[in-house]
């Protein structure tokens, strides 16, 4: 059985961090391009960072360049995004995503909230 179970979100000041992680388990997670995504109150969801299994290459939205970082532990099939600088703006549930070919895998999402 396919699982992605996303953890770590909350509520944080604007300037704070935050790290949330995302722990699969039932396919071969190391072979999967891994991927965080986000959805706000009205909005469409958005790519926010990838990740590549095999060489680790990763992929940033604009929006978040030299603010996020994503990172995967291939032996503990888990994948990272660690959020810093955090803003209002990046209020949003926080969804993993594991996609190979046409092969697409969700979890459930966690909710980050940035606010004073």
């Amino acid at each position: 059985q396919v699982r992605l179970v996303e953890s770590g979100g909350g509520l944080v000041q604007p300037g704070g961090s935050l790290r949330i992680s995302c722990a699969a388990s039932g396919f071969t997670f190391s072979s999967y391009y891994m991927r965080w995504y986000r959805q706000a109150p009205g909005k469409e969801r958005e790519l926010v960072a990838g990740i590549i299994g095999t060489d680790g290459s990763t992929n940033y939205a604009d929006s978040v360049k030299g603010r996020f970082t994503i990172s995967r532990d291939n032996a503990k099939n888990t994948v990272y995004l660690q959020m810093n600088s955090l803003k209002p703006e990046d209020t949003a549930v926080y969804y993993c995503n594991a996609r190979r070919w046409a092969t697409d895998y969700w979890g459930q999402g966690t909710q980050v909230t940035v606010s004073s």
